[in-house]
């Protein structure tokens, strides 16, 4: 199955959390390098006949979520929510504020410090327990082989701590650098993280794609950042590519990991990364 691309230019979903982020590249520069997409690079996918290839942009980066992304889904994510909040009602209406999406981190951020301090021990009881049940998504492995034979860097971006990003490392022998927990502030959908990655790499974020299976947090956060985006919808919650809502629609969706090998090599000029960004 190819993934369902988005028709037209790309376009960026402006908020106050960019303004008030410190953008270690001009945004200038990252909007100039999107608007010069071809929009024949975006033709649907399921469009007969296939249109011409366009020109292809270059690719130095790719930034991955962890959980739901690199790694298969472990955490019971409502019954966490219902125990932070208080019970159904206020989960309920948690879901209800956040138009079916719950953030928790941003729901406890207000709070009285020893409420927060509970609401976080029990969201990190329910994420160790969630490490004892850690398995790889299945592709990500090979995918991460093909980008370093490619010489393309990638990085890790996680609302999730560092203890699971180290355990991750150690269990599957795969290492992203930077690899960036909620111990990082600001979080996604915060483009702060994307945009950290992109001036620690010395690669601007027009150069760089985003991949997670959340539309609010990772889409939003590349979006936000300037950077390419990729949604991982393995059972097709998110309904069809084209029913999304613009300011959150992403450049590609996808129902593997292993799709990502045709975005990347039909889409993209995978440049290796210069020798003095190297880390």
């Amino acid at each position: 199955m190819l993934p369902r691309l988005l028709l037209g230019p790309h376009r960026l979903l402006l908020g106050d959390s960019l303004a008030a982020s410190a953008a270690p590249l001009p945004r200038r520069r990252a909007l100039a390098g999107r608007r010069a997409m071809s929009t024949s690079a975006f033709a649907s996918a399921s469009a007969v006949p296939a249109p011409a290839p366009g020109p292809r942009r270059p690719l130095r980066g790719v930034v991955f979520d962890m959980d739901g992304t690199l790694t298969v889904p472990v955490i019971d994510f409502p019954a966490m929510y219902r125990e932070v909040l208080g019970g159904d009602a206020a989960y309920a209406a948690a879901r209800a504020a956040g138009r079916g999406a719950v953030d928790i981190l941003h729901c406890i951020e207000d709070w009285a410090p020893d409420k927060q301090r509970h609401a976080y021990e029990v969201i990190a009881r329910f994420e160790r327990e969630g490490l004892d049940r850690l398995q790889i998504m299945p592709g990500a492995s090979e995918l991460c082989g093909f980008l370093d034979a490619k010489q393309i860097r990638r990085g890790l971006i996680t609302r999730n701590v560092k203890d699971a990003v180290d355990l991750f490392h150690q269990r599957f022998g795969m290492t992203f650098t930077p690899a960036l927990s909620r111990e990082f502030r600001p979080c996604k959908p915060d483009p702060a993280p994307l945009l950290h990655i992109c001036s620690t790499w010395n690669i601007p974020p027009h150069e760089v794609i985003m991949v997670g299976d959340s539309l609010k947090d990772d889409v939003v956060c590349g979006k936000r950042a300037g950077a390419f985006t990729c949604l991982l919808d393995e059972t097709g919650r998110y309904g069809p590519h084209d029913s999304l809502p613009e300011q959150v629609k992403p450049d590609f969706k996808m129902s593997s990991l292993t799709e990502v090998f045709t975005v990347l090599e039909e889409h993209f000029d995978l440049a290796p990364v210069p020798a003095e960004s190297r880390i």
